[in-house]
């Protein structure tokens, strides 16, 4: 394995813990939290949404309440939340640990947020509900294949990279196009990013056997089944205005338990459906970190797996 590449001293420390769903991230990272003067904050894009406990596989309230999280429960279900609001409250929360003499550890599964957060983030037009709501009502009524055509027609390259489903994404390019004039794609091209002053040390947990995975990841979905998935689900609609095209209920497990609710795909598929979109989510964020993030990385499956990641970082507290 590579050493840790080396940083500016007089840049204040913060460690990033990433790795697929069912890694066992959250184990080692509340591990470390006994082991070192570290806060913990979360790179979840679904743990930020409240009362969507089971599903995002959240930590309990008395995990929580011992180990308290950073960028849990922010927004409601009925909300939507981007890399650059993460990038900007997680950069908030880190000034605050690293204030208190404490080091921030960043530990999740959302590439994209950890990207954000490393690389930083072109300055795009915030978003306008008026010009969102258009979209939807252009999707409902011609369907997202529909605005994915018109995506390509102004922004073939963002277009290219989407798939025609990708209702969150088609809308957020459509609304950059239609507020700026410009593409999405040429506004990151020659815009500036701003590198947050912070000494990063990323550690990856990237499993050694995909089968060994692929079992846990089947096991952890059974165990959210038996959990109360499907009636959490039931409580969110009843509770908040949701729509399948939120990205809330576009989450992994959710979207799939909305489809059997609605009577669009049968119950008895929902178990293999729900193992199998999260093994696709699993596959996404190992290629993120092999390919784009490229932090140290190790076995998941070790069965000294905090220990291992314990001495990785040890000495950056001596």
């Amino acid at each position: 394995m590579s050493k840790i590449a080396a940083h500016p001293d007089d840049l204040p420390l913060a460690i990033l813990l990433m790795g697929p769903t069912a890694s066992g991230k959250t184990a080692v990272a509340l591990e470390l939290s006994r082991r070192f003067p570290v806060e913990l904050i979360s790179v979840d894009s679904a743990q930020v949404f409240r009362d969507m406990n089971i599903g995002t596989a959240k930590p309990d309230a008395a995990t929580l309440a011992e180990f308290p999280h950073h960028l849990i429960d922010l927004i409601s279900p009925q909300e939507a939340y981007s890399a650059a609001r993460f990038r900007a409250d997680a950069l908030r929360a880190m000034a605050a640990i690293t204030a208190r003499g404490r080091v921030p550890l960043l530990v999740g599964g959302t590439m994209l947020y950890f990207k954000a957060l490393v690389d930083g983030l072109v300055d795009l037009p915030a978003a306008d509900p008026a010009t969102r709501a258009a979209i939807d009502r252009d999707a409902a009524a011609r369907g997202w294949p529909a605005l994915h055509a018109e995506l390509a027609e102004v922004d073939p390259a963002t277009a290219a990279r989407l798939q025609r489903s990708d209702a969150q994404r088609i809308q957020r390019a459509l609304e950059v196009f239609r507020l700026s004039g410009r593409p999405l794609s040429a506004l990151i091209m020659n815009g500036e990013k701003t590198a947050p002053g912070y000494r990063f040390v990323s550690i990856g947990l990237l499993p050694s056997n995909r089968s060994a995975l692929h079992q846990r990841i089947a096991d952890r979905f059974a165990a959210m089944l038996a959990a109360g998935l499907e009636n959490e689900v039931g409580w969110l609609r009843g509770k908040y205005q949701l729509q399948p095209a939120l990205p809330s209920m576009r989450c992994v497990g959710y979207r799939q338990v909305w489809e059997v609710q609605d009577g669009l795909a049968p119950r008895h598929e929902l178990r293999e459906r729900g193992i199998y979109a999260t093994r696709q989510l699993a596959k996404r964020q190992i290629t993120w970190i092999g390919n784009t993030l490229r932090p140290r990385t190790v076995d998941c499956l070790s069965p000294d797996l905090a220990g291992q990641v314990s001495r990785l970082i040890g000495h950056l507290f001596a």
